[in-house]
Protein backbone atom coordinates (compact mmCIF):
# COMPACT_ATOMS: atom_id res chain seq x y z
CA UNK A 1 0.00 0.00 0.00
CA UNK A 2 1.29 3.49 -0.78
CA UNK A 3 0.06 6.61 0.74
CA UNK A 4 1.19 9.50 -1.53
CA UNK A 5 -0.58 12.16 1.16
CA UNK A 6 -1.32 11.59 4.77
CA UNK A 7 -2.98 14.63 6.10
CA UNK A 8 -2.52 14.83 9.84
CA UNK A 9 -5.53 16.52 11.69
CA UNK A 10 -7.34 16.66 15.11
CA UNK A 11 -8.57 12.81 14.21
CA UNK A 12 -5.24 11.86 14.17
CA UNK A 13 -5.80 8.81 16.26
CA UNK A 14 -8.76 7.71 14.42
CA UNK A 15 -7.28 8.11 10.61
CA UNK A 16 -3.93 5.63 12.09
CA UNK A 17 -6.68 2.93 13.81
CA UNK A 18 -8.48 3.36 10.10
CA UNK A 19 -4.59 3.02 8.66
CA UNK A 20 -4.35 -0.81 7.05
CA UNK A 21 -0.70 -2.61 8.12
CA UNK A 22 1.01 -2.88 4.97
CA UNK A 23 3.16 -5.77 6.15
CA UNK A 24 1.72 -7.21 9.52
CA UNK A 25 -1.75 -7.61 10.00
CA UNK A 26 -1.50 -8.26 13.45
CA UNK A 27 -2.63 -4.80 14.89
CA UNK A 28 -3.89 -5.92 18.36
CA UNK A 29 -0.90 -3.79 20.02
CA UNK A 30 -1.63 -0.24 20.23
CA UNK A 31 1.95 0.71 20.05
CA UNK A 32 1.87 -0.73 16.32
CA UNK A 33 -0.59 1.94 15.48
CA UNK A 34 1.50 5.22 14.98
CA UNK A 35 4.48 5.98 13.30
CA UNK A 36 8.01 5.65 15.85
CA UNK A 37 10.59 7.14 13.00
CA UNK A 38 10.76 9.37 10.06
CA UNK A 39 13.00 7.92 7.41
CA UNK A 40 13.77 7.69 4.14
CA UNK A 41 13.62 4.62 1.93
CA UNK A 42 16.67 4.19 -0.20
CA UNK A 43 18.35 1.46 -2.28
CA UNK A 44 21.73 0.19 -1.88
CA UNK A 45 23.67 -0.48 -5.04
CA UNK A 46 22.77 -4.11 -5.22
CA UNK A 47 19.38 -3.50 -5.01
CA UNK A 48 18.78 -3.92 -1.13
CA UNK A 49 16.47 -1.46 0.49
CA UNK A 50 17.32 0.01 3.75
CA UNK A 51 16.06 2.66 5.78
CA UNK A 52 18.02 6.12 6.42
CA UNK A 53 16.71 6.89 10.08
CA UNK A 54 18.83 9.93 10.65
CA UNK A 55 22.16 11.80 9.32
CA UNK A 56 23.90 8.95 10.09
CA UNK A 57 21.98 6.00 11.33
CA UNK A 58 20.57 3.08 8.92
CA UNK A 59 18.12 0.45 9.49
CA UNK A 60 18.05 -2.85 7.61
CA UNK A 61 14.31 -4.05 7.30
CA UNK A 62 14.52 -7.86 7.11
CA UNK A 63 10.96 -8.30 6.09
CA UNK A 64 11.41 -6.19 2.82
CA UNK A 65 12.73 -7.71 0.06
CA UNK A 66 11.51 -5.23 -2.23
CA UNK A 67 10.64 -1.44 -1.41
CA UNK A 68 6.20 -1.08 -1.63
CA UNK A 69 7.29 2.22 -3.37
CA UNK A 70 8.90 1.07 -6.42
CA UNK A 71 12.35 2.49 -7.25
CA UNK A 72 11.39 5.76 -6.28
CA UNK A 73 13.79 7.36 -2.62
CA UNK A 74 10.86 8.66 -0.96
CA UNK A 75 10.43 9.65 2.79
CA UNK A 76 8.14 7.86 4.93
CA UNK A 77 6.43 7.66 8.10
CA UNK A 78 7.44 4.06 9.62
CA UNK A 79 6.24 1.45 12.69
CA UNK A 80 9.39 -0.70 13.35
CA UNK A 81 11.00 -2.86 16.10
CA UNK A 82 14.36 -4.01 16.74
CA UNK A 83 15.49 -7.77 16.13
CA UNK A 84 18.87 -10.02 16.47
CA UNK A 85 19.09 -10.59 12.81
CA UNK A 86 22.50 -9.74 11.36
CA UNK A 87 22.57 -5.95 9.84
CA UNK A 88 25.26 -6.59 7.26
CA UNK A 89 26.95 -3.01 6.70
CA UNK A 90 23.85 -1.28 8.28
CA UNK A 91 23.32 0.10 11.78
CA UNK A 92 20.42 -2.26 12.75
CA UNK A 93 18.50 -4.73 11.89
CA UNK A 94 15.04 -4.04 11.96
CA UNK A 95 10.95 -5.41 11.26
CA UNK A 96 9.21 -3.08 10.11
CA UNK A 97 5.29 -3.29 10.88
CA UNK A 98 3.97 -0.99 8.82
CA UNK A 99 5.54 2.04 6.37
CA UNK A 100 3.31 4.99 4.57
CA UNK A 101 5.35 7.08 2.08
CA UNK A 102 4.49 10.68 2.34
CA UNK A 103 5.14 13.27 -0.72
CA UNK A 104 8.75 13.69 -1.39
CA UNK A 105 9.10 16.22 -4.54
CA UNK A 106 12.28 18.52 -5.84
CA UNK A 107 12.63 21.70 -4.90
CA UNK A 108 10.55 24.31 -7.73
CA UNK A 109 12.64 27.17 -9.70
CA UNK A 110 12.51 30.45 -8.26
CA UNK A 111 10.40 32.55 -11.20
CA UNK A 112 10.71 35.87 -9.76
CA UNK A 113 7.43 37.98 -10.11
CA UNK A 114 5.87 34.92 -11.84
CA UNK A 115 6.28 32.77 -8.31
CA UNK A 116 2.58 34.22 -7.11
CA UNK A 117 1.36 33.09 -10.20
CA UNK A 118 2.75 29.85 -10.50
CA UNK A 119 3.22 28.89 -6.83
CA UNK A 120 -0.09 30.46 -4.81
CA UNK A 121 0.29 32.96 -2.11
CA UNK A 122 -2.12 31.85 0.33
CA UNK A 123 -1.53 31.74 3.91
CA UNK A 124 -0.56 28.18 5.94
CA UNK A 125 1.19 27.68 9.46
CA UNK A 126 4.28 26.04 9.92
CA UNK A 127 3.98 23.42 12.81
CA UNK A 128 6.44 22.62 15.09
CA UNK A 129 6.66 18.68 15.33
CA UNK A 130 8.83 16.23 15.66
CA UNK A 131 8.39 15.67 12.05
CA UNK A 132 9.23 18.96 11.26
CA UNK A 133 13.16 18.54 10.52
CA UNK A 134 16.20 19.36 7.97
CA UNK A 135 17.77 15.48 7.60
CA UNK A 136 19.15 13.42 5.29
CA UNK A 137 19.08 16.31 2.69
CA UNK A 138 15.31 16.66 3.18
CA UNK A 139 13.35 19.71 4.64
CA UNK A 140 10.14 17.83 5.65
CA UNK A 141 7.01 20.47 7.02
CA UNK A 142 4.06 19.07 8.91
CA UNK A 143 1.80 21.86 8.08
CA UNK A 144 -1.61 23.76 8.68
CA UNK A 145 -4.19 25.51 6.49
CA UNK A 146 -7.50 26.22 5.75
CA UNK A 147 -9.66 23.17 3.97
CA UNK A 148 -12.57 23.37 2.27
CA UNK A 149 -14.77 20.15 1.90
CA UNK A 150 -15.49 19.71 -1.73
CA UNK A 151 -11.56 18.15 -2.04
CA UNK A 152 -9.86 20.71 -3.90
CA UNK A 153 -6.36 20.52 -4.73
CA UNK A 154 -4.45 22.25 -3.00
CA UNK A 155 -0.41 22.56 -4.20
CA UNK A 156 2.74 23.23 -1.85
CA UNK A 157 6.53 23.85 -3.27
CA UNK A 158 9.90 24.96 -1.82
CA UNK A 159 11.43 27.60 -3.87
CA UNK A 160 15.31 28.76 -3.42
CA UNK A 161 14.55 32.53 -1.74
CA UNK A 162 17.26 33.62 -4.25
CA UNK A 163 19.35 35.66 -1.25
CA UNK A 164 22.54 36.99 -2.22
CA UNK A 165 23.36 37.45 1.32
CA UNK A 166 22.55 33.71 2.19
CA UNK A 167 22.73 30.76 -0.34
CA UNK A 168 20.46 28.37 1.91
CA UNK A 169 17.62 30.37 3.01
CA UNK A 170 14.47 28.91 0.96
CA UNK A 171 10.50 29.96 1.00
CA UNK A 172 7.21 27.36 1.39
CA UNK A 173 4.62 28.58 -1.14
CA UNK A 174 1.06 27.37 -0.74
CA UNK A 175 -1.30 27.08 -3.64
CA UNK A 176 -5.40 26.80 -2.02
CA UNK A 177 -6.80 26.59 -5.71
CA UNK A 178 -9.57 29.03 -4.76
CA UNK A 179 -10.71 26.27 -1.98
CA UNK A 180 -13.67 27.60 -0.17
CA UNK A 181 -12.31 27.98 3.50
CA UNK A 182 -14.09 26.49 6.13
CA UNK A 183 -12.03 24.36 8.48
CA UNK A 184 -8.31 23.56 9.81
CA UNK A 185 -6.46 20.85 8.60
CA UNK A 186 -2.30 19.37 8.40
CA UNK A 187 -0.63 18.45 6.14
CA UNK A 188 2.67 16.40 5.29
CA UNK A 189 5.40 16.92 2.79
CA UNK A 190 8.95 16.81 2.43
CA UNK A 191 11.38 18.54 -0.06
CA UNK A 192 14.91 17.45 -1.49
CA UNK A 193 17.51 19.90 -0.93
CA UNK A 194 20.21 18.74 -3.33
CA UNK A 195 19.53 21.87 -5.29
CA UNK A 196 21.11 24.00 -2.50
CA UNK A 197 25.14 24.70 -2.34
CA UNK A 198 27.09 21.84 -0.87
CA UNK A 199 27.98 22.44 2.75
CA UNK A 200 31.24 20.60 2.47
CA UNK A 201 30.39 19.02 5.93
CA UNK A 202 29.60 21.52 7.95
CA UNK A 203 26.24 22.44 9.49
CA UNK A 204 24.65 25.34 8.54
CA UNK A 205 21.32 27.45 9.20
CA UNK A 206 19.34 26.93 6.58
CA UNK A 207 16.30 29.51 6.59
CA UNK A 208 12.80 28.83 6.06
CA UNK A 209 10.41 31.98 4.99
CA UNK A 210 6.64 31.78 4.51
CA UNK A 211 3.35 33.67 4.43
CA UNK A 212 1.62 32.77 7.58
CA UNK A 213 -2.07 33.86 8.82
CA UNK A 214 -0.52 36.88 10.57
CA UNK A 215 2.01 37.82 8.40
CA UNK A 216 5.56 36.81 7.06
CA UNK A 217 7.07 34.05 9.27
CA UNK A 218 10.88 32.35 9.31
CA UNK A 219 12.43 29.68 11.45
CA UNK A 220 16.29 28.42 11.33
CA UNK A 221 16.84 24.33 10.53
CA UNK A 222 20.31 22.96 11.54
CA UNK A 223 21.30 21.52 8.10
CA UNK A 224 24.26 19.77 6.57
CA UNK A 225 24.50 18.64 2.64
CA UNK A 226 24.00 14.34 3.12
CA UNK A 227 26.91 12.13 2.06
CA UNK A 228 27.03 10.33 -1.08
CA UNK A 229 23.77 7.52 -1.37
CA UNK A 230 24.18 4.02 -2.81
CA UNK A 231 22.22 5.22 -5.46
CA UNK A 232 20.62 7.77 -6.81
CA UNK A 233 16.70 8.27 -6.32
CA UNK A 234 13.78 9.59 -8.45
CA UNK A 235 11.10 11.82 -6.89
CA UNK A 236 7.81 13.44 -8.00
CA UNK A 237 6.74 16.26 -9.83
CA UNK A 238 7.44 19.81 -9.45
CA UNK A 239 3.46 20.59 -8.09
CA UNK A 240 2.71 18.47 -4.80
CA UNK A 241 -1.18 17.77 -4.77
CA UNK A 242 -2.78 17.51 -1.07
CA UNK A 243 -6.05 16.50 -1.38
CA UNK A 244 -8.51 16.58 1.39
CA UNK A 245 -9.36 13.93 3.48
Amino acid sequence: MKITHLLLTAGLLFSFLLLPSCLDDDDSNWDKLYPNALVTVKHADNETVFLQLDDKTTLLPVNLKTSPFGSKEVRALVNYKEVDDASKEYDQAVHVNWIDSIRTKPMAPNLGDKNKEKYGDDAVEIVRDWVTIAEDGYLTLRFRTLWGYNRVVHYVNLIPANNPDNPYEVEFRHDANNDYPDRMGDGLVAFKLDKLPDTKGQTVKLKLKWKSFSGEKSVEFDYRTRATTPAPAAVADVRSEVPLQ
